[in-house]
C-alpha cells in the first residue's frame, strides 16, 4: 500500500535550495508586516515551521523574544547557524518538533505565527484542527495568532518540465530548477515535482522531490479559526496592511485567542 503524502515531506530535500530559490522569488516582503503585527506582543512569539530561519532571525535580531520549531533536521541546521551569529541573548530558541504536538507549556507564548503558506502544508482538516488547537494552547488569553497564506496556488497552470529558474546556486556553481505542476482539484491539492540541477566543476548532480499543498478558501479559513477559539480582527490583502479582497496577492488572518 502507497504511503499516505504529508504536508512536511520533501522538505528535507528541499532544504539546501530553499533560500537560494526564496532570494529569487519573495525575499523577504513580508518581515515588515511580521514586525510590525509581532512589535506590540508582550512575552514570546513561537514561528510554526520556521525553516531556515528566513524570518526567525532578523525578527530575533529586531529585538523580539522567539521561538522556532520544525520538523524539518536539514531545515533547522541551517537556522542553527544563522542564529549562532546574533548575541547570546538575542538567539533564538530552536526546537524540532512536530507542530501538532508542540512541546511547549499551556499558555507560555504572546504571539503564534504561521507565515508563508504554512497552514496549506497541512493537507487534511483533522491536521489544520490539531495546529490550530495546539496554537490556541500554549497561548496566553488574547495572545496573537497570525496566519499567512498563498492564495494563487490553485490558480497555477499545469506544466511538465518547465525551466522555471537559473542561477549561481549557493555553492558557487550553476543552478537549474526544472518544475512540474499538478492539480488534484477534489482535494484542493496542488503538487510541484521539483528537480534542481546543480553543476560545479565537470559534475552535475540531480536533487528531486515533490512538495504538496492544500489550498481551502479564505472564508473557509476564517471558519476553522473561529472554530478553534479565536475572534479574527483583521483580514489584510497586502504585506502593507491593505484590506482582503477576491484578487488580493497574499490572505493574511490575524486573530486573537478567546
Amino acid at each position: 500500500m502507497a504511503k499516505r503524502r504529508e504536508g512536511w515531506h520533501g522538505w528535507d530535500d528541499y532544504a539546501a535550495f530553499y533560500d537560494w530559490e526564496n532570494a529569487r522569488t519573495l525575499g523577504r516582503r513580508d518581515l515588515p508586516f511580521w514586525r510590525r503585527t509581532l512589535a506590540p506582543v508582550r512575552g514570546r512569539t513561537l514561528e510554526l515551521g520556521c525553516g531556515t530561519g528566513r524570518l526567525l532571525i532578523p525578527l530575533a535580531r529586531a529585538g523580539l523574544a522567539m521561538v522556532g520549531i520544525d520538523r524539518s533536521a536539514p531545515m533547522l541546521a541551517r537556522a542553527v547557524t544563522r542564529s549562532r551569529r546574533l548575541a547570546r541573548p538575542a538567539r533564538p530558541l530552536l526546537l524540532r518538533g512536530d507542530i501538532r504536538h508542540l512541546p511547549f507549556a499551556g499558555r507560555s507564548f504572546g504571539a503564534v505565527m504561521a507565515p508563508y503558506g504554512l497552514c496549506q502544508s497541512l493537507l487534511n482538516d483533522d491536521d489544520l484542527r490539531a495546529v490550530l488547537a495546539e496554537a490556541r494552547r500554549v497561548l496566553r488569553r488574547g495572545g496573537l495568532l497570525g496566519i499567512d497564506l498563498v492564495p494563487d496556488l490553485p490558480a497555477w497552470r499545469e506544466y511538465s518540465g518547465k525551466i522555471s529558474l537559473r542561477g549561481r546556486g549557493p555553492r558557487g556553481g550553476a543552478v537549474t530548477l526544472i518544475e512540474t505542476v499538478r492539480q488534484d482539484r477534489r482535494r484542493r491539492l496542488t503538487i510541484f515535482d521539483e528537480v534542481f540541477v546543480e553543476t560545479i566543476g565537470r559534475r552535475s548532480s540531480r536533487h528531486a522531490f515533490t512538495l504538496t499543498f492544500r489550498t481551502l478558501s479564505l472564508p473557509e479559513m476564517v471558519d476553522r479559526v473561529g472554530q478553534a477559539g479565536f475572534v479574527v480582527d483583521h483580514l489584510f490583502g497586502d504585506y502593507r496592511g491593505g484590506p482582503w479582497h477576491d484578487g488580493a496577492d497574499v490572505w493574511l488572518i490575524v486573530a486573537r485567542r478567546k
